[in-house]
């Protein structure tokens, strides 16, 4: 008889979604979402007390009935109660995309209530584990200045360090990966259509590089698509980049009910119960 991976914690009590038998897997860079990324992280924005807000863009025909009127953009937009912070999930009509895959959430801050801009952003795909993102939130929340940066960069390669990835031999104080290879994260050259409030990097030319920022991925078949990625403007605080990447590389096992088709035989398993 197997026994679970991590006894201490109890399990989960909803009920099987389509009879799917609720399993601890990891590693947790590799174990998906579990198809409920919207639902875990907005339960805890709820539980910090962030005001939600539901926009919806569609197309009403005349004398059409409203159960027929086709929504062709939903978001959820979270807000912080000093307004300093905010996170939006909306997988549109026309997503805007990161190495292939759709943003899911886009999580902003920025330094006074007062200015119209956001300060950075930071976006995750469907497939980065729900707890990772809700750290990175806890962390935002937490934090007395989520605009400033109060650390370095060498922050985030400690976190994953000390859970047992490795550096990269070429960038060794900008790059890091998981002892299979399959998962990554980088400083270095931020995508295209990226926000951030460093003027930097608004008035790079094409020829230049501006500020660096941090990247995240999963990989699990060279050459295949990826599984997930996420991305952090050049001026997201180092420290909830680490946050955010401690928990990305944790050893402690999550629950799960749905296994990512692309690295189910890479998951080690056992049952909940």
């Amino acid at each position: 008889m197997e026994a679970p991976l991590y006894p201490d914690l109890p399990p989960d009590p909803s009920a099987p979604r389509g009879g799917q038998p609720a399993l601890w897997v990891g590693p947790r860079h590799l174990a998906g979402d579990d198809g409920r990324l919207y639902d875990v992280v907005a339960d805890a924005l709820a539980g910090l007390g962030w005001t939600s807000l539901t926009i919806a863009r569609g197309r009403h025909e005349p004398d059409e009935e409203p159960e027929d009127r086709q929504v062709l953009r939903s978001t959820v937009l979270h807000i912080s109660p000093d307004a300093l912070r905010w996170a939006q999930w909306g997988l549109a009509d026309e997503p805007f995309h990161l190495g292939g895959l759709p943003i899911a959430w886009q999580i902003s801050a920025r330094a006074e209530a007062s200015s119209p801009l956001a300060q950075w952003s930071a976006y995750f795909t469907r497939d980065v584990p729900g707890e990772a993102v809700v750290d990175f939130l806890l962390a935002l929340d937490a934090s007395n200045q989520p605009a400033s940066a109060l650390a370095g960069p060498e922050l985030v390669l400690d976190a994953v360090a000390a859970h047992g990835w490795f550096r990269d031999i070429d960038q060794p104080q900008a790059s890091a990966m998981d002892p299979t290879f399959t998962s990554h994260i980088s400083l270095g050259e931020v995508p295209p259509l990226i926000q951030d409030g460093d003027l930097r990097a608004l008035s790079a030319e094409d020829d230049e590089t501006g500020p660096a920022g941090w990247q995240a991925w999963a990989e699990p078949v060279l050459g295949a698509p990826l599984l997930w990625v996420a991305s952090f403007a050049a001026s997201v605080p180092h420290d909830l980049v680490a946050a955010f990447a401690a928990s990305l590389s944790s050893t402690a096992p999550v629950l799960r009910r749905v296994l990512p088709e692309a690295t189910q035989e890479r998951l080690l398993r056992a049952p909940a119960l």
